[in-house]
């Protein structure tokens, strides 16, 4: 029987810098490349006949066992890296209970892979200590962040080179398709209409609330995940913040007004409730939905970054040209 040759497992010591994911913006969902370990196993129960003995009776069943991935040439190879879910923590009790009922959703879609959780700041397991008990696996940190802000860029990395981890840390969540899905469906719970009219079309309009950042390539990300968001509802999306940019959410919910959009609803772009979520909902003159948590389209999302980074790792470098 011949054994697909599986990816690479290459993670080399230190951070790697961050592994931005190929996003398309074009409405489309990407592919999802599964590196579950049962993929990888070979399976022996091919229907092929148990060896007789002398005597004529088929040797006693051995206890089963669970094989582990091989490789070519019959060499074991290690398991996939863990998937660490790297979330911001928040006072509020809320989000710790949100955060962990999204980590249980990617378990039940991935039941192979191990999977873990770990945070930046204020609530437990903090990411140090995920990754100290890590033991030295291979891993992959997923951002429950929506840009390439100065947790992703600067906070995360340096906490894989302190703890000399091997991992690679994923894009962020957004901009995507998949969490354009989780946005508007939280939306339609809200109160959104599922199919406005004309008449609603021309006075609503949404306003993404983020937490905002000093740094314009997450800015940028928002923005655009406001205009992924505009091309699904049919109506105007301004991005605003809760901290660090502008406009605020009430400055975004007058812009709109002044434009005649007197309908505005707060789109929350959020893991889980927190200070940030609170206030911003607080701003909504019509309805505000709720933080995305273990949404179906958020946990696929964290997969689905959990694997671009996985294919980047495998793919082969390219050879180096003499000068």
């Amino acid at each position: 029987m011949t054994v697909p040759k599986p990816p690479h497992d290459d993670f080399p010591p230190g951070p790697g810098g961050p592994l931005p994911g190929d996003i398309h913006f074009d409405g489309t969902a990407q592919p999802v490349h599964h590196f579950d370990r049962t993929a990888q196993l070979v399976n022996h129960l091919d229907g092929t006949a148990q060896p007789v003995n002398r005597a004529g009776s088929r040797p006693a069943a051995r206890p089963a066992t669970r094989p582990g991935p091989v490789a070519h040439g019959g060499r074991h190879r290690p398991a996939p890296p863990a998937l660490v879910l790297v979330a911001h923590g928040s006072r509020d009790p809320r989000a710790l209970r949100t955060v962990r009922a999204l980590v249980n959703r990617v378990r039940a879609l991935r039941p192979a892979l191990p999977v873990h959780l770990g945070h930046i700041e204020l609530n437990e397991p903090l990411l140090p200590d995920t990754l100290a008990a890590l033991g030295g696996a291979g891993a992959v940190l997923v951002p429950l962040l929506f840009g390439r802000g100065h947790h992703v860029k600067r906070d995360i990395p340096e906490a894989v080179a302190a703890a000399g981890a091997r991992a690679r840390v994923a894009a962020p969540l957004g901009p995507h398709p998949l969490l354009v899905e989780a946005l508007h469906a939280r939306l339609t719970e809200a109160g959104w209409p599922p199919v406005p009219d004309d008449a609603a079309r021309r006075t609503s309009a949404v306003v993404l609330a983020a937490a905002g950042s000093r740094d314009p390539e997450s800015r940028a990300g928002t923005r655009r995940t406001a205009a992924l968001l505009a091309e699904r509802l049919g109506v105007p999306v301004l991005a605003a913040y809760a901290s660090a940019a502008v406009p605020t959410v009430a400055d975004a919910v007058g812009a709109l007004a002044a434009r005649g959009r007197h309908r505005v609803a707060v789109a929350s772009c959020f893991t889980a409730p927190g200070r940030f979520a609170t206030q911003c909902a607080r701003a909504a003159p019509w309805i505000a939905s709720a933080p995305l948590g273990p949404h179906p389209a958020l946990a696929r999302l964290v997969l689905h970054r959990y694997d671009e980074t996985v294919a980047a790792a495998a793919a082969p470098r390219p050879a180096l040209t003499p000068a």
